[in-house]
This record gives structure tokens, sequence and C-alpha cells, in this order.
């Protein structure tokens, strides 16, 4: 699997996958996990739907 997630992006996910999940846990609600999906792909450093819209921001890191 080749990564398509440049560095900013990656500190952008991870950073706003922590504070919604950190938000629905202190809320009790749903959102909690759902924050969870961006902190996932900002570790795989791959993400799916970039791929099926052929956006691919490493190129962006130079």
């Amino acid at each position: 699997m080749k990564t398509n997630i440049g560095s900013y992006d990656v500190a952008v996910r991870f950073v706003g996958g922590c504070l919604i999940a950190m938000w629905g846990v202190q809320k009790e609600t749903w959102w909690g996990l759902l924050g969870l999906l961006p902190i996932i792909t900002a570790l795989a450093g791959y993400c799916p739907l970039y791929t099926l819209l052929h956006i691919d921001t490493t190129a962006r890191d130079h």
C-alpha cells in the first residue's frame, strides 16, 4: 500500500481526530469513535478516499 498522505495532512488528521475523539468521550457520544478514523488514516499514511479521487498530498512535502 503506497502512502498518499503528506506530513502536513498527517498532522492535521491526527490532531483533528484526537480533538474529535476527546470531545466524543467527554460528551459520551459516538463521535468519539468517529474521531478514530482520521487518526487511523494518519498513522497508516494512506487514505482510501484519496485513492478514489486520485489525490496525493505527499508530492507537496518537497
